[in-house]
């Protein structure tokens, strides 16, 4: 038979003494009322305003508003990670460009109305965690509230009698409850407990750790440092110096002495790749070689860096973000005099590493008349070369390389003041080696091979080919904060979400026929607790332990009976 009946709350009259206290106080949300704003004062409408902002629904449009405040970051170009994209985007939307301007859509993240959103959202935040939290505090040093009169009107209920005296009843449930992990006491007729405090925990732990990622995002922003360089193996190597990197960004409040003092130099790039199957040309070994020190007389160490395996020293991280092929080139004047040497980057265009870049011999180099000159020299790499394919390598590795040169001579316009790429060649002042029937010079050279300039002038060769990496070093000091924060959103989350706060009171009481009547009630903060099963489980264990509790299978067993959720007199 059925110990437990439930049905819907009905509210509480207003001569029912306790049973609106019964559900007061289960979460530590400020409670919202409503008041005639009319004729306030200044303070009047500060503290309107502020209890607006402090509300979860403002926090949540906040919230909202920063995510499509953060789209515009995403599509346009931003100025402060690169200025050659958002030149290019003003000269080709002469008309959009100077709207996105006033409303500050190129630096959007340090934008006036984005940093108001994040500010409002970071204030709304704490005003909300801190009361929440001292009334909290407040709840965990107080006491279950009594049980309310009538307990017949909670959603959860259920009735028996017994031969047990009360008192006894009381201590076999304060007993049972306890065990069960309830906060529960006497007081008076009835044992009063309360269980899932962990809940408002959790919501707090949330609440607090979305301000540690505002925190740490915005230190991040403000104090992160971001670069790239290449390197070539065994050529040269890197110091965390601002002028050794081929590219720099950082945070409007970074500041050179907050470089951490480190070097690496790259020794090998290894590169292995699938030869058959589907994944052809997938890599399967993609790592470097490095030998690092920290610091400026620290030892020399040894590592391998592999993609998302970086090495780490101290706030920075160095991550391998790309590969490539150098080929070592040598020039030679008319005379045969060395007038460059040196294994030139070259730039991946495709998957299978097809390459192009430009030489260029600065200095040094004459022409058969003895006339000083500069030389660039197109160059476009094929690292397997297949005949029939000519315009593409088929596959990533060293397999049958190829380094097809175009050189020009004049003047590379260098000395212009007006900064050029490494690889991309000015022509508006270079002219075109000829070959003898009187067309652009083109060669595809192996290695070893050397290609004749015309007319005496000289000559390049090939002697081999290097690999390159490219390294990006970041120094972010709020990264670990954040990751702190994101873990210790989701299990505050999970917890608010899958634990549930409720309350049971057991009252043991004689009747008028001198039999002691016992009844139990629960309440639950939300209707997804279950508690008209939790509470028929301890009805159950307590109905089979309380003192006094007959046999179930002998003839003098009192029957449960099943008693309507409203209005319900003791049987």
């Amino acid at each position: 038979m059925s110990k437990t009946t439930t049905g819907e709350q009905t509210p509480a009259a207003p001569d029912d003494q306790g049973v609106g206290a019964a559900g007061s106080h289960m979460s530590t949300a400020p409670v919202e009322t409503l008041a005639n704003v009319s004729g306030l004062g200044v303070i009047g409408w500060a503290r309107w305003f502020w209890r607006q902002l402090t509300s979860m629904r403002v926090a949540l449009l906040l919230l909202l508003l920063v995510a499509l405040g953060a789209i515009p970051g995403s599509l346009i170009p931003q100025s402060g990670s690169d200025e050659t994209k958002v030149a290019d985007f003003r000269k080709a939307h002469e008309t959009l460009a100077p709207i996105y301007d006033r409303l500050g859509l190129f630096h959007v993240y340090s934008s006036v109305w984005f940093s108001a959103i994040y500010i409002l959202l970071f204030v709304s935040l704490i005003g909300c965690i801190v009361p929440r939290t001292w009334q909290f505090v407040g709840q965990l040093r107080g006491r279950p509230p009594g049980a309310p009169r009538r307990l017949t009107r909670l959603p959860a209920y259920t009735v028996w009698r017994t031969e047990a005296e009360p008192e006894e009843v009381r201590e076999a449930a304060l007993a049972l409850l306890k065990k069960r992990r309830f906060r529960a006491h006497l007081t008076g007729d009835a044992v009063a407990a309360e269980k899932g405090y962990l809940r408002e925990v959790g919501n707090l732990a949330f609440h607090t750790a979305l301000i540690v990622l505002l925190v740490a995002f915005a230190w991040g922003q403000l104090f992160k440092s971001e670069g790239n360089k290449l390197l070539v193996e065994g050529n040269g190597g890197f110091s965390n110096t601002l002028i050794s990197y081929d590219d720099f960004k950082s945070g409007n409040l970074f500041d050179v002495d907050d470089l951490n003092p480190f070097s690496f130099t790259l020794n090998k790039f290894t590169g292995t790749y699938e030869v058959s199957g589907p994944n052809r040309g997938t890599p399967r070994v993609y790592q470097a070689a490095i030998t690092y020190s920290e610091g400026a007389y620290g030892k020399d160490k040894k590592t391998v860096v592999e993609v998302n395996h970086p090495l780490e020293i101290g706030d920075a991280k160095v991550y391998l973000t790309a590969h490539g092929y150098a080929p070592l080139v040598t020039v030679r004047d008319g005379k045969g005099n060395v007038v460059f040497q040196d294994a030139v980057p070259l730039l991946p265009l495709d998957s299978n590493v097809t390459s192009s870049g430009v030489i260029k011999v600065l200095d040094g180099y004459k022409n058969a008349r003895g006339v000083s000159e500069q030389l660039g020299i197109s160059a476009f790499f094929l690292p397997t070369y297949t005949p029939g394919s000519e315009t593409a390598s088929t596959f990533p590795a060293l397999g049958n390389p190829v380094l097809n040169l175009t050189p020009y001579h004049g003047d590379l316009g260098v000395n212009s003041g007006i900064p050029q790429s490494v690889y991309q060649l000015d022509k508006s002042h270079m002219k075109g080696f000829k070959d003898s029937k009187g067309a652009q010079l083109r060669e595809n050279l192996k290695p070893g091979e050397t290609m004749k300039l015309p007319n005496g002038a000289g000559s390049v060769t090939y002697e081999g080919t290097r690999e390159w990496a490219n390294f990006q070093i970041v120094q972010e000091p709020g990264s670990g904060w954040a990751l702190v924060g994101a873990f210790t959103a989701i299990f505050g989350l999970a917890a608010s979400l899958f634990i549930q706060r409720r309350r049971v009171w057991v009252r043991a009481v004689k009747g008028a026929d001198g039999v002691t009547v016992v009844e139990m009630a629960g309440l639950g903060r939300s209707e997804s607790a279950k508690v008209p099963e939790e509470l028929g489980e301890l009805a159950a264990i307590l109905y089979d332990q309380a003192p006094g509790a007959p046999d179930p299978g002998s003839s003098d067993s009192p029957d449960l009976q099943v008693v309507p959720a409203e209005g319900a007199e003791k049987q």
